[in-house]
């Protein structure tokens, strides 16, 4: 694997949003003022609540697979690398991590396989689509804490996702759980997020190197930034954290994370969550309080790594 100098285009853009002009000007600006080598198209599917297990990607809340052609041809043609990301979003609200069903099957209750037939359909609908627009790279998912444990499940799914894609196959695992998957060996790349508090940074990057050396196998960061508010870094992965808008705390992170993998060789990519298919106005970078970085310092700071990393 060659190293991935990432950001993730798109989360949660609606079904048709590539009918408007807006999204092109954005990708252009992303790849533009990161200086990114790699777009991560996230698709994010729908279910009801933790326990449903109808999965629901045709909705009008999630892009169509013509969406995802459309801006995978466009970040072609900008010269970008392609990853094409599957995720699941609760619609009440709760993370997809809490996922879970019954272990040992009771009548009429959800089962585990009802949602993994649910769930495979709609990564095999996203691995023919990675395969005709020739992406490098797919998800099959992310930060699904609660059916890590299920791994001839998962076993199954990506080998339906072979059947259909022939490019390199990750799964996203959450933060500080790397060691304890223990199923690495059916994908071809282990990934995941990193979203540590700035002073941890160093020490998990260092357990990270160690399952790497134990599964022998590429790794990249799926997913990692900072909300631009203070005390952010020090609990990055928290988006409703309550501190005060504050550019310069998500570009301390920033600047920690990145000067971090630099002395860690065996971690060869970044990918920063988030650029939106709809940038707020420029004006609005001293406002806003997300993880997005157009026209904040954390932009300078990543521009600066993925022009002299690795």
């Amino acid at each position: 694997m060659r190293p991935i100098h990432g950001i993730t285009f798109g989360y949660c853009a609606p079904r048709g949003f590539t009918r408007r002009e807006e999204w092109r000007t954005s990708l252009r600006l992303m790849r533009e003022e990161t200086g990114c080598d790699t777009m991560v198209l996230a698709v994010a599917a729908l279910q009801d609540h933790t326990y449903s297990t109808r999965v629901d990607y045709e909705t009008p809340d999630v892009m169509s697979m013509d969406d995802v052609r459309a801006v995978c041809a466009e970040a072609k043609r900008l010269g970008l690398r392609i990853i094409i990301k599957a995720m699941v979003n609760c619609r009440d609200g709760y993370w997809r991590a809490y996922i879970r069903f019954f272990d040992h099957e009771e009548p009429c209750e959800p089962t585990w396989r009802q949602w993994f037939d649910s769930y495979t359909t709609f990564v095999s609908a996203l691995a023919e689509t990675a395969r005709e627009c020739g992406a490098e790279m797919l998800c099959v998912g992310c930060e699904m804490v609660g059916t890590d444990h299920r791994a001839e499940d998962w076993r199954r799914l990506i080998a339906e996702a072979r059947q259909r894609y022939d490019g390199l196959i990750t799964y996203n695992c959450d933060k500080y759980q790397e060691e304890h998957i223990t199923w690495w060996d059916a994908v071809d790349v282990m990934s995941a997020s990193g979203y540590y508090p700035i002073g941890e940074i160093g020490e998990n990057l260092d357990r990270i190197s160690r399952v790497i050396a134990r599964e022998n196998k590429p790794y990249l960061f799926m997913e990692c930034g900072c909300p631009s508010r203070e005390g952010s870094e020090q609990l990055p992965n928290d988006w409703r954290y309550a501190g005060a808008q504050s550019n310069a705390a998500q570009a301390r992170w920033c600047s920690a994370f990145t000067e971090a993998l630099r002395t860690r060789p065996l971690i060869q990519g970044m990918v920063w969550w988030d650029w939106s298919a709809r940038l707020y106005p420029p004006e609005h970078a001293a406002v806003d309080e997300g993880y997005g970085i157009f026209r904040k310092p954390a932009c300078q700071v990543l521009r600066q790594f993925y022009e002299t990393w690795p």
